[in-house]
């Protein structure tokens, strides 16, 4: 089998998990830190925004199950990617929309949706995720890994991350896992 990478900033890395996690033909998802100045960066050295660090998830997934554009679509659909440095309450260069591509099919894939969007008007306002390779990635403290996972009723899980997997089983039913449908 052959597998893709592919890291994604999409607000807060739980939510991103959240709805990754559910995703068939995405092998493992896992939150941590790219695409800043920082080294090695702890999540209170990226909570002060001072790192250039985003909170992110990289994807490894099978390309013979899932190709980059539905995951994208599924990107697109469960956050804003219109409000530069925010998602929601959360503010700071941390939380903004990105793609951080490891092949130039991914870059191109990303790039065409984002006009297709565009063109359409689909979110009311212009997109800002920026569209970069990755050019470094740390994976997040234990504590944040499977997080909505193992905390479903944590206040933050239950007001984003929740109604984010919500919209994801609604849109998506194609593309949950058999034991997530």
């Amino acid at each position: 089998m052959t597998t893709e990478t592919l890291v994604l900033a999409g607000g807060c890395f739980w939510c991103t998990e959240a709805v990754f996690e559910q995703v068939r033909g995405v092998l493992d998802v896992e939150s941590g830190y790219s695409n800043g100045q920082a080294e090695r960066p702890t999540y209170e050295d990226v909570c002060t925004g001072a790192t250039g660090c985003a909170e992110v998830v990289k994807l490894v997934y099978d390309p013979a199950v899932i190709g980059v554009r539905d995951l994208l679509t599924i990107f697109f659909a469960t956050h804003d990617p219109t409000t530069p440095n925010r998602q929601g309450a959360d503010v700071g260069t941390q939380y903004r929309s990105g793609i951080y591509w490891t092949t130039p099919e991914q870059a191109e894939v990303a790039r065409a949706l984002i006009a297709e969007l565009q063109a359409q008007r689909a979110f009311g306002a212009p997109i800002v995720t920026e569209v970069e390779p990755l050019r470094h990635y740390w994976p997040a403290e234990a504590e944040h890994q499977d997080f909505f996972a193992r905390h479903p009723y944590h206040g933050y899980c239950l007001a984003v991350a929740a109604p984010k997997v919500a919209k994801l089983r609604r849109a998506f039913a194609q593309h949950l896992k058999p034991d997530r449908a």
